[in-house]
């Protein structure tokens, strides 16, 4: 702003004593001293406001001017309410060197002006930042010159010292100005906060006080170009939509500011519809493959699409590596909104937040799904995830083991409670009281072979999770190891999938071995756990029995103990 306009504003109670000539200098912010030499605070374009106290007698008047004059000062304003009117002293040595002079009369708050200077300087610069916001987007939709999000954030924090970050709606950072990052129960504290204010109606942006911090969020809504289509109900779009948190309080911004923030969600959604765009490929691979599973196509033609698959999932990885499958639905409406249900398609919306569901939490930044392939046939969604192969000695024991020196093997397979343990909070208030989310999650397969049955696996384990109470629930395969899945009315594939899945270690290590573990666990199943009489049918020294027991429990996880772990072998074996 230019100082001429401070004498504008009648409420500001300022009386102009000299600097006519000056008043077209810009003012850049507010300092309020009583210090003698106030120029170590100083950096120039400041309107400076004072007291007087720092004056004993006409003599300091020069000296503290000259300061002012040397730091480049826009002008001083001098407050009538210690001394009466201001020093003639003081109006001559403003008039020496050039500097503006005002008189506050002693009714003003010093305050007040500066609340004043600081909306109005804040405005302009968000003007400013505007104009560079404008061209930022132009740039972004014509081309990959933009850079990304993380400038425009850089600008608010440079321009207006503001700090932001993009989430996702979990609360993933996608994107943060500079190295502070934004801690992971803090993004989903905010992104249930968020997910709520959406659901109810609010007007944006939203307030949220997390850990003592205000924030205010700004919904970054989808263009219609993404994977969930944009439309009246708030429910098609809430699970999959970013927002801008903004580390500050928006309710007594001017217009001007809040107009910027959202020109900043609008060039922050153009970059979303770019980066959903990439994920075109990976769709369309987990669509023609789950078509082939779901049609029972050969496992030739199976695997010929999985090796294209591989390198777009997995560059790098050489060999194919091994899968699961994850099944994922999102319903809304009780029994007696059906209609109202139907409206929302959940096939998009599942898939969607099926791909932030996979992302690693702990992994910041917007490139992280470009492992994950998700499809969506009717109202559910379906992932094929790539895991790389566990080699070396942690494969003879199953992965996850520790060897004998006692190193743990990282386990790469998915969990289904930690798959949901960090999102559960803010999708619930995503959800709120008509949504639900089931997840299903199946046991890694080896082999074309197993895809359907672990797609039908992942099924039957999302149902057992639609079973459950709560808004976001999840099962896994660990859940349906037991007996009961042999039982008649369970699909065959999933009966297969769990069989294969109890007996292929130990198939695997007699094939290498030549162990004779599945003979070994057969005798012993028929000899009722009696180790004399197995180890005299097999004509083994009892020890030796021991030991390859010892090795079917640790290759399977069971224990040969226990009456469950014998039943499930022992039909799994007459199933084979």
């Amino acid at each position: 702003m230019r100082l001429r306009a401070l004498l504008d504003t009648d409420a500001l109670g300022l009386r102009l004593l000299g600097g006519e000539d000056e008043l077209d200098r810009s003012v850049r912010g507010v300092m309020t001293t009583d210090l003698r030499d106030p120029s170590r605070y100083l950096s120039g374009g400041e309107l400076v406001l004072t007291g007087l106290a720092w004056r004993r007698d006409a003599a300091d008047s020069e000296p503290f001017v000259r300061i002012l004059a040397g730091a480049g000062v826009a002008g001083l304003a001098a407050g009538e309410a210690e001394l009466g009117d201001i020093p003639g002293d003081l109006v001559e040595a403003c008039d020496r060197h050039r500097l503006p002079l005002f008189a506050v009369h002693e009714t003003v708050a010093f305050a007040t002006i500066t609340e004043h200077v600081v909306r109005q300087v804040s405005g302009e610069r968000a003007g400013d930042l505007a104009a560079v916001v404008d061209r930022h987007r132009r740039l972004m939709t014509s081309g990959p010159a933009g850079g990304g999000p993380e400038v425009v954030l850089d600008l608010l924090g440079s321009d207006l010292d503001l700090h932001a970050w993009v989430l996702s709606p979990t609360g993933r950072q996608i994107a943060g100005a500079g190295e502070t990052s934004l801690p992971g129960p803090v993004g989903a504290a905010l992104a249930g906060h968020h997910l709520a204010a959406m659901r109810s109606g609010r007007r944006a942006p939203h307030r949220a006080t997390v850990e003592g911090t205000t924030y205010s969020l700004f919904p970054i809504r989808n263009s219609g170009r993404g994977a969930v289509p944009a439309s009246g109900d708030v429910r098609e779009s809430v699970l999959s939509d970013w927002l801008l948190a903004v580390e500050a309080d928006a309710g007594d911004w001017p217009p001007a500011r809040l107009d910027l923030l959202q020109g900043v969600t609008q060039l922050i959604a153009v970059e979303r519809d770019r980066r959903d765009a990439a994920r075109t490929v990976r769709r369309r691979l987990a669509q023609e493959v789950l078509e082939l599973v779901q049609t029972g196509a050969q496992p030739a033609e199976i695997a010929a699409r999985l090796r294209v698959a591989a390198p777009v999932l997995l560059p790098g990885l050489g060999a194919a590596p091994h899968w699961q499958v994850v099944v994922a639905r999102v319903e809304w409406g009780g029994a007696e909104d059906r209609s109202a249900a139907s409206a929302v398609p959940g096939g998009p919306v599942a898939q969607a937040l099926l791909e932030e569901i996979l992302v690693d939490p702990a992994v910041t930044g917007p490139d992280t799904a470009d492992r994950i392939a998700v499809a969506h046939s009717g109202e559910e969604a379906v992932a094929l995830v790539p895991l790389p192969a566990v080699t070396g000695p942690a494969a003879d024991r199953g992965a996850g083991a520790d060897d004998a020196h006692g190193e743990a093997h990282e386990d790469p397979t998915l969990h289904a409670d930690v798959l949901l343990a960090a999102v559960r909070e803010p999708l619930s208030a995503g959800l709120a009281d008509d949504g639900r989310l089931t997840l299903g999650v199946s046991a890694a397969v080896h082999s074309p072979e197993g895809l359907r049955g672990a797609l039908e696996e992942a099924r039957h384990a999302r149902r057992v999770a639609a079973a459950r109470p709560g808004r976001v629930c999840a099962a896994g395969h660990h859940e349906l190891a037991s007996h009961v899945l042999l039982l008649p009315f369970v699909p065959d594939d999933v009966r297969r999938a769990f069989t294969a899945r109890l007996l292929d270690p130990l198939r695997d290590y007699d094939r290498r071995h030549r162990a004779e573990l599945i003979p070994t666990l057969e005798a012993f199943l028929d000899c009722d756990g009696s180790w004399t009489r197995c180890a005299a049918r097999l004509h083994l020294h009892v020890n030796t029995l021991r030991y390859r027991v010892g090795r079917i429990e640790q290759l399977t996880g069971r224990d040969l103990s226990r009456l469950e772990d014998k039943l499930d072998f022992f039909l799994a074996l007459r199933m084979s």
